[in-house]
């Protein structure tokens, strides 16, 4: 797995803002249109037994459940005419919603 140099830099300028260091816990979860999705949130802390990634000094926490169905993934940000948003582009994905938050293997 692997955080961007695109994703590290947005986390950067959120630490900025916020004025602490923030990390992204990225977790998959059941559910969405396509059988399971991904939950992307800002944290302070890691869980002790998370799987940290880290690229310049920022880092990306997955929990044990999820690493199975992210592994070979890339965590990134991607700033569109559809919006900013962090990414997972997940080659053990055999299918995902138009939207890309919700997947099938």
């Amino acid at each position: 797995m692997v955080l961007s140099d695109t994703a590290a830099r947005r986390l950067a300028r959120l630490a900025e803002a916020e004025g602490h260091p923030v990390m992204l816990r990225v977790a998959v979860e059941g559910g969405g249109c396509s059988g399971f999705q991904y939950r992307l949130d800002l944290v302070e802390a890691a869980e002790a037994d998370d799987l940290l990634i880290q690229t310049d000094g920022q880092t990306a926490l997955i929990d044990p459940v999820s690493v199975p169905f992210l592994k070979g993934s890339e965590i990134a940000f991607v700033d569109e005419l559809a919006g900013a948003q962090f990414v997972v582009r997940n080659p053990n994905a055999a299918t995902s919603c138009g939207c890309g938050v919700s997947f099938s293997i």
